[in-house]
């Protein structure tokens, strides 16, 4: 189950390796807004990803590729076209999984675990999870990016994820970059590529 927690959050990236500063507090709140608006604006996107799961026992990261698409509030689709053939669809309160043919599925419907998964994921790929009081937030910038750093508060989270980092460079208010960090300080990082917004996405990409 713990390794179907990271696969499932496997929508991150490549950090910054900028000298990093905190942000003022005026910065942080002209930050806030413009992401939070920005995304309110966000129909769908659609974009590339390359994930490198980083690991200590291994001498190099796990490369993974494919597509990513999210139609807000809570629809979103991921699909991995390299090494391996492996999809996950968020939609109508399910978690419909496809792993080399063989499918599974999850309800959320009362299950607060699964459905704060459900609220991370989309929730880091638009960027909206600045509202929330699940997270302890702090805020960095460089050169070239902004950068907020999410402690969960919640236990059942905090078995999973210690922190998640989301990257906006300059000039956009969509995520650019992930960063996923577990407990044991292995982590999962993802680039998105290629973003396109608000362009129709056929409603058969959400059908499991």
């Amino acid at each position: 189950m713990k390794t179907k927690f990271f696969i499932l959050f496997a929508f991150f990236s490549l950090t910054i390796f900028a000298q990093e500063s905190k942000m003022t507090n005026t910065e942080i709140e002209n930050f806030k807004k413009d992401v939070i608006a920005d995304s309110k604006k966000i129909e769908t996107l659609t974009a590339d990803f390359t994930q490198y799961k980083v690991m200590s026992f291994l001498d190099k990261p796990i490369v993974s590729k494919g597509k990513l698409y999210l139609k807000n509030p809570k629809s979103m689709r991921g699909n991995y076209a390299q090494p391996i053939d492996y999809n996950v669809i968020f939609n109508n309160g399910k978690i419909y999984i496809n792993d080399e043919g063989k499918k599974s599925s999850v309800d959320l419907q009362g299950n607060k675990k699964f459905e704060k998964l459900n609220q991370l994921i989309v929730g880091s790929v638009s960027g909206n999870l600045f509202d929330t009081n699940d997270f302890v937030i702090s805020y960095a910038k460089t050169d070239k990016s902004r950068i907020a750093k999410l402690q969960p508060k919640m236990k059942d989270v905090k078995k999973y994820i210690k922190e998640i980092q989301l990257t906006f460079y300059s000039g956009q208010s969509t995520v650019t970059e992930v960063k996923l960090i577990e407990p044991s300080n292995d982590y999962t990082k993802i680039l998105f590529t290629n973003k396109s917004l608000n362009k129709t996405i056929n409603a058969s990409v959400f059908t499991p």
